[in-house]
């Protein structure tokens, strides 16, 4: 999956949990916390989406790496198959 292919689809996750929120509005090296109200169970919801829609792992322990658009983007990327 190419890399703004994968962008697309974390937007579209994104949106499916906060849908009131532009993605391509957002700073992608800023913490997206502190950009949008996800509370901790949007958060999840929004991790449990990635791995239900990219079939990808992802382990509590790696939560802390995913903090901007571009960490969460680098991250699948590493995880995803070439």
């Amino acid at each position: 999956m190419q890399t703004a292919e994968l962008r697309n689809t974390v937007h579209a996750i994104l949106q499916s949990i906060a849908p009131e929120i532009d993605p391509t509005a957002l700073d992608a090296a800023a913490p997206l916390r502190e950009q949008i109200d996800l509370d901790s169970m949007d958060y999840l919801n929004f991790i449990i989406g990635m791995h239900e829609r990219l079939n990808v792992d992802i382990p509590e322990s790696d939560y802390q790496k995913l903090v901007s658009l571009d960490d969460i983007v680098n991250y699948l990327r590493g995880k995803l198959p070439a």
